[in-house]
C-alpha cells in the first residue's frame, strides 16, 4: 500500500512539472485557444447556466443595485434559514428578531413556478495583501445564480425581475436610517462611506424656534419630497439646497437632525478636508443614495472656498516664487486639493444629476465671508438664519415653569403638576374656541361675498 501511494505521489509530481513546463513554453495565443475550446467542450455536456451579479458595477463608480436587492431578497426569505448552514446575523431596529444573511461560499436553493435554482455567495480575495487603518473588507463579492438551460427565458425574465422587486420591498421595510461619514483613500471597489445608525431625537416639535418659521420650513421640505414630477417638468435635478447660518450654538446641527427625522432621510456628513481631490469628491457624491441629506458643516472652515477668485495667474506665480519656502511647507500640510469650481460642479453641475431626492445643507458661522457663487439662489435655494432664541421661543417654557412653581408653602409637587394640567386644558379649549370663531368668520365672509355677487347680478 505504501509503495502504491509513493508511486502515485511521484506520478502527480511529474505531471505537475510537465504541465508547468508545457504552459511556460506554449505561446499565450495558443493557450487561450486551447482554454476557449476546452470551455466549449465542457459546456456541451453541462446543462446548467450561471449568471453572476457582482457587488460593484463595471464602471467602477457605483455599487451594483441588483447585488443589494438580491442580498435583501435572500436575507428576507425563510427558506434561506432552512437550507443554509452558516449565517451572518444583524439586529433590526425596533424589532426583537434578527436578520440572517448568507455567509461567504454558502449555497441556498429557491423555486419559481416549479423550477429549482441555486444561489451562491462568492468572494474574490486580492492577490496582493492590503493593509488599511479603516474598517472594511477589500474582498469582492458576488452572487451566482445557477439554473437549467431549458428555463433560460423564464429565469432571466420573470424570476430575476421578481427577485429584484421583492428585494427592494424588503429593503424598504427593514430600512434603518443611517448617519454616514466619508472614508478617505479607499480603493474603488470598497465602500466610500462608513455608517452608524441614526438615532438623534430632535424633531421640529422640540426645536426652539418661532412656530411660523418652523411650519414654513416643514412645508418647504414636504413640498420638495412631492416634487418629482415638477423637477422633471422644468428640467432640473431633483435636489434642494439649504444654507444654515448663525452664531455658534444656535442649533444648526439640531435643525439638520430634525429635517432628517421629519423626512425619514439618511444623513451623509461630508468632511471636505479628508477628500483628496475633485475626482474623489465626485466618486463620493455618486455613491450617495436617494432620500438623503448631504451635510457640509462649517463650510467656511472646511476648505479655502471663500474670498475672491484668482484674477491673474502671473501674479500668483510671482508670489509663489517669492514665498517658495513657505509654500512648500503649506503644500506638505495641505491634504485636500478640492477646489471651489469642483465643489460647485458636484452640487450644481452635470454630476449633480447622478441621483435624485437629495437635500444639500451647508452650515456656517460667517455667511458674509463665503463666495457669493457658493450660496446663490439655485444652489442654496433657502437661506435659514439661526439666531439666538427670541421671545416666542422662550414663551412656552416660561409659561410651563410659571405653572410648575409653587404659589404657597403648602403646594407640593402634585399640586404644581395639577396646576400645569389645568392650564394646558384651558389653553387647549381656548385654541379650539379661537379656531371655531375663525372658521365662522370665514364662512360669514364667504356667504357675504356670494350674496353680494348675487345682488350685483
Amino acid at each position: 500500500m505504501g509503495e502504491t501511494w509513493g508511486s502515485l505521489g511521484s506520478t502527480l509530481a511529474t505531471l505537475m512539472f510537465v504541465f508547468a513546463m508545457f504552459k511556460q513554453h506554449i505561446p499565450r495565443q495558443a493557450w487561450y485557444f486551447l482554454e476557449k475550446h476546452c470551455h466549449k467542450l465542457v459546456s456541451l455536456f453541462n446543462p446548467y447556466l450561471e449568471i453572476t451579479f457582482y457587488e460593484f458595477s463595471s464602471n467602477n463608480f457605483l455599487r451594483n443595485k441588483a447585488y443589494s436587492e438580491i442580498q435583501s431578497y435572500l436575507s428576507g426569505r425563510e427558506e434561506t434559514s432552512l437550507h443554509a448552514s452558516r449565517f451572518k446575523a444583524d439586529v433590526i431596529k425596533d424589532s426583537r428578531r434578527i436578520a440572517l444573511s448568507m455567509e461567504d461560499y454558502e449555497e441556498v436553493s429557491d423555486e419559481y413556478k416549479g423550477v429549482r435554482v441555486w444561489w451562491v455567495l462568492g468572494k474574490k480575495v486580492p492577490r496582493t495583501p492590503v493593509v488599511s487603518f479603516y474598517p472594511g473588507s477589500y474582498d469582492e463579492r458576488d452572487y451566482t445564480l445557477t439554473f437549467h438551460k431549458r428555463y433560460r427565458e423564464l429565469i432571466t425574465g420573470d424570476y430575476v425581475n421578481q427577485v429584484l422587486e421583492e428585494g427592494k420591498a424588503i429593503a424598504v421595510r427593514n430600512r434603518q436610517r443611517k448617519l454616514y461619514k466619508n472614508v478617505p483613500s479607499r480603493a474603488w471597489y470598497e465602500n466610500k462611506w462608513s455608517h452608524v445608525y441614526f438615532e438623534h431625537p430632535a424633531t421640529f416639535d422640540t426645536l426652539a424656534m418661532a412656530s411660523k418659521k418652523k411650519e414654513a420650513i416643514k412645508k418647504d421640505l414636504i413640498k420638495f419630497t412631492e416634487g418629482k414630477e415638477y423637477y422633471a417638468k422644468i428640467g432640473k435635478a431633483w435636489k434642494r439646497g439649504y444654507l444654515l447660518f448663525g452664531p455658534p450654538g444656535t442649533g444648526k446641527s439640531t435643525m439638520i437632525a430634525a429635517m432628517a427625522n421629519c423626512l425619514n432621510y439618511d444623513v451623509y456628513d461630508l468632511e471636505l478636508t479628508s477628500v483628496e481631490n475633485n475626482n474623489e469628491l465626485r466618486s463620493l457624491l455618486v455613491d450617495i443614495s436617494s432620500k438623503s441629506i448631504i451635510v457640509i458643516e462649517d463650510i467656511y472652515c472646511s476648505l479655502d472656498l471663500s474670498g475672491k477668485r484668482k484674477e491673474n495667474e502671473e501674479e500668483e506665480e510671482v508670489k509663489e516664487e517669492k514665498n517658495s519656502v513657505k509654500n512648500v511647507g503649506q503644500r506638505r500640510k495641505k491634504k485636500s486639493n478640492v477646489t471651489l469650481s469642483g465643489l460647485l460642479n458636484c452640487i450644481d453641475g452635470l454630476w449633480s444629476t447622478c441621483g435624485g431626492e437629495r437635500i444639500i445643507v451647508f452650515t456656517t458661522n460667517h455667511v458674509d465671508k463665503l463666495d457669493p457663487a457658493l450660496i446663490r439662489r439655485g444652489r442654496m435655494d433657502k437661506h435659514i438664519e439661526m439666531p439666538y432664541c427670541c421671545f416666542e421661543a422662550f414663551k412656552l417654557p416660561a409659561d410651563v415653569a410659571e405653572n410648575l412653581m409653587p404659589k404657597s408653602d403648602e403646594d407640593d409637587a402634585g399640586t404644581c403638576l395639577k396646576n400645569l394640567i389645568e392650564a394646558l386644558k384651558a389653553a387647549k379649549e381656548k385654541a379650539k374656541k379661537n379656531a371655531g370663531e375663525e372658521a365662522e368668520l370665514k364662512a360669514e365672509e364667504a356667504n357675504g361675498s356670494i350674496a353680494k355677487g348675487n345682488a350685483s347680478n
